[in-house]
């Protein structure tokens, strides 16, 4: 008989970073790994010593973002929006 496993590393909590899926026994957000990955560092076992979590961890956070990438995309693409929306608005100012 065949026994499918699961690995329960991902969580989501709708009062922790806004119900976005995390890292169980922290806050820090799959999308976090994600950005990591494509925007700075591609190697599992540094990202894991720059959050300082378990490599299975960043393994688990790539495979969840790859079964929910159209979700991740979007959340990270809603975060740039944001990012860059709120330095338009502070370009320019006068310190007070």
């Amino acid at each position: 008989m065949k026994t499918i496993e699961s690995i329960n590393l991902i969580y989501r909590d709708p009062n922790v970073r806004g119900g976005r899926p995390c890292l169980v026994g922290t806050g820090l957000r799959v999308m976090d790994i994600v950005m990591e990955r494509q925007h700075g560092e591609a190697d599992p076992e540094k990202i894991a010593a720059i959050y300082e979590i378990p490599v299975g961890g960043v393994y688990a956070a790539l495979a969840y973002y790859y079964e929910h990438k159209e979700e991740i995309d979007k959340d990270i693409q809603k975060d740039d929006d944001y990012i860059r929306h709120v330095k338009g608005e502070t370009l320019g100012r006068q310190p007070s």
